[in-house]
């Protein structure tokens, strides 16, 4: 019931944050990732016996590690990967009550091994420019190895189904790498019945396992960056009374970053804007047709509010400044749905 608790808690975070503004995530495309870190293990619960008495036992584990590695596809907020994982942990003792004898403590030298072939659902959502919260949920296979040392007679290797929930932050550290650092809860259904002998007696009963992952890593971006079309020149200056100056940019694709192309032509509309004593500077954000009408309006808005805040920085009033985005209404160049247009990834500049 708790971990039912836990993953609806998550999905439900999920849909609401689904709802919520959010700018683009950082990766669109396919990415590989490599995590490494420490796992732990939740008392397992096992009983074995014989035909005259029972023992009611308790595995505990010592801090173990674990190492994964993921392959994935990025689109809009989320992202679907295939998760290979390899944990490892120590045994530390078994205690229990026998049905005869009274409660026992031993020490143990066995094992606990387990290779993970998963698949995940994740939802991204961006806390800052670089900053992201993600939550997820997956489910697949578990070879569980169970290795009792003294006692190989009882040891048990099964593939058992196994299910997850997955909370992680991802910062970049470059435009096509982020470092990560995820918790997960791993769920793994109970191994088959009678294996054995343990210490002369039938293993006939077990819990399922339960086990806390905490990792560090690192995820590529495989998709290449396209290259943004350089800014046009502005237009020269009209004779008195001036018309509205006008500046256009260029952004990548699914990016909404200024580029050194877009900061030289924003210098200039600032300069302009200062010399002609503006009293209004309006920025409208575009895309191309390639994606969802509600995530290009999302990344029309990041795209207006970047060019806003590099003008803010050059000394443009904050009050001066409206900022907008039109999605992929209003294209330069007309394409039908799902094009590429680097023409249309673009935001205006209009000095009043």
């Amino acid at each position: 019931m708790k971990t039912r608790t836990i993953l609806l808690g998550s999905a439900a975070l999920g849909l609401a944050s689904a709802t919520a503004p959010a700018q683009a995530a950082h990766f669109h495309g396919w990415y590989v990732g490599l995590e490494g870190g420490a796992d732990w293990v939740q008392n397992w619960d096992f009983t074995s016996g014989t035909i005259t008495h029972t023992h009611f036992d308790t595995a505990s584990f010592d801090a173990g590690w674990a190492v994964l590695a993921t392959v994935g596809y990025a689109f809009d907020n989320w992202r679907v990967e295939f998760e290979g994982g390899y944990r490892d942990n120590k045994m530390d003792t078994i205690s229990g009550n026998t049905s005869l004898g009274g409660p026992f403590t031993t020490n143990a030298s066995g094992s606990l091994k387990e290779i993970t072939l998963m698949a995940n659902v994740h939802y991204d959502i961006p806390l800052t420019q670089k900053l992201m919260l993600s939550l997820g949920a997956g489910a697949g296979g578990d070879r569980v190895d169970v290795n009792w040392k003294l006692n190989p007679a009882a040891d048990i290797k099964q593939w058992r189904f196994a299910y997850q929930g997955i909370v992680g932050l991802s910062y970049a550290i470059g435009s096509r790498t982020d470092l990560t650092l995820n918790y997960r809860y791993l769920h793994v259904s109970s191994p088959d019945l009678n294996s054995g002998p343990f210490f002369g007696h039938l293993i006939n009963d077990t819990d399922d396992i339960q086990k806390h992952t905490v990792t560090v890593g690192l995820r590529f971006d495989l998709s290449p960056d396209e290259e943004p079309m350089e800014a046009a020149p502005p237009p020269p200056p009209a004779p008195p009374p001036p018309p509205p100056a006008h500046f256009v940019i260029f952004f990548g694709f699914n990016k909404c970053n200024i580029t050194a192309e877009a900061d030289n032509v924003l210098s200039e509309a600032a300069s302009a804007a200062k010399s002609m004593g503006s009293a209004s500077v309006t920025i409208v954000g575009h895309t191309d047709t390639s994606g969802s009408q509600r995530y290009n309006q999302k990344l029309s808005e990041c795209r207006a509010h970047a060019a806003a805040s590099n003008l803010e920085g050059k000394g443009v009033p904050h009050d001066a400044i409206s900022a907008s985005g039109k999605g992929e209404t209003e294209l330069m160049v007309q394409t039908g749905d799902g094009v590429k247009e680097p023409q249309n990834r673009r935001a205006t500049v209009d000095l009043n």
